[in-house]
């Protein structure tokens, strides 16, 4: 008889999203450009379902360079018109247009001396922050996403409010928002406490 596996409630059975969950989310990210894909992904995920966006990821890859902010750049103007006819993303002018806006965000930085791990981890310190959480009780902001989101704007990334940004952190191991009596806890725990963002590469 199969043990039944416990996990946060919000991954549900979808099978692609119990990967996510199981393999992905709260584990601790260092690379920049993979920071960048995912901070331009839950950007596209306002007021839609995180779902909806990790099944089009891959499209989102292949329209936008993978991410490569230097050769989304030099992608041409009339490209955004192709991309509003691209049923594989989220046809909106104005989150397309983010993920441009993004793009010279991260290499005005890169350019000013600041690689773009180190901008978004200085938020917590370049530790995960590691919570005990309980059932539902998760929160969707905190002082740390309000101050992450000022400061992306200020740098001129958009679609960076602090809700995006929690959900961001919770995503790459900024934080530990997995319930305790999930599977995936103590793994992550381990994998947190043995982070360190300057021992890994994570190319500006």
């Amino acid at each position: 008889m199969q043990t039944s596996v416990q996990r946060c409630s919000w991954c549900g059975t979808a099978p692609d999203y119990v990967r996510y969950h199981d393999e992905v989310w709260g584990r601790p990210v260092a690379d920049s450009q993979e920071l960048f894909a995912k901070l331009c992904l839950d950007g596209q995920q306002a007021g839609l379902s995180w779902l909806t966006i990790l099944r089009k990821q891959a499209n989102y890859g292949a329209a936008f360079c993978d991410f490569n902010p230097d050769a989304i750049l030099q992608l041409p103007e009339s490209y955004k018109a192709e991309l509003m006819e691209n049923a594989g993303i989220v046809r909106n002018r104005l989150k397309i247009e983010s993920i441009f806006k993004n793009a010279r965000a991260y290499v005005d930085l890169r350019e000013q001396g600041q690689p773009f791990a180190e901008f978004l981890w200085q938020f917590s310190d370049g530790t995960p922050r590691i919570f005990a959480r309980q059932g539902d009780d998760i929160p969707t902001s905190d002082e740390v996403s309000d101050t992450m989101a000022k400061a992306l704007k200020k740098a001129g990334f958009s679609f960076v409010g602090t809700t995006i940004c929690y959900a961001f952190m919770q995503a790459v191991g900024m934080v530990n928002d997995h319930v305790v009596d999930c599977h995936c806890y103590d793994e992550v725990c381990r994998e947190m406490r043995n982070f360190s963002l300057t021992s890994r590469e994570h190319h500006g």
